[in-house]
């Protein structure tokens, strides 16, 4: 019987390391894309404690901004609401993350697989 070559078992790390990261994304919750941002402002009224020395500015405001068809949308939300869409962010970034390191390994598997069969053809 043949003994596996290098290829053979190179091949078989990526193949098992692509399943590995695919399993992972079965774990992956929601996703939103966007950011989230804490903001204090400022008032109109003149005699506002945010308008005084020093500034005592209104918020925290918690908004969630993300490019949805072209266009910036932005949304006020509340600390829960802001802490839900973080994690929904992160996930986003995780999954995004999982599928880079996906498409690299499927590339050196691919270099094994098609010079693997160059060479096959060659003999």
């Amino acid at each position: 019987m043949a003994r596996p070559t290098t290829t053979d078992g190179d091949l078989a790390s990526y193949q098992r390391r692509y399943r590995e990261l695919a399993a992972q994304l079965a774990e992956i919750g929601f996703i939103a894309s966007g950011s989230i941002v804490v903001r204090y402002t400022r008032c109109a009224s003149p005699g506002c404690r945010c308008r005084a020395d020093p500034p005592q500015r209104h918020g925290p405001y918690h908004q969630w901004s993300a490019k949805i068809d072209g266009k910036t949308v932005t949304r006020r939300l509340t600390e829960r609401e802001a802490a839900l869409y973080q994690q929904w962010i992160d996930n986003d970034r995780q999954l995004r993350d999982l599928i880079n390191q996906m498409r690299n390994i499927a590339g050196h598997a691919t270099r094994l697989i098609l010079d693997a069969n160059t060479q096959t053809a060659e003999v």
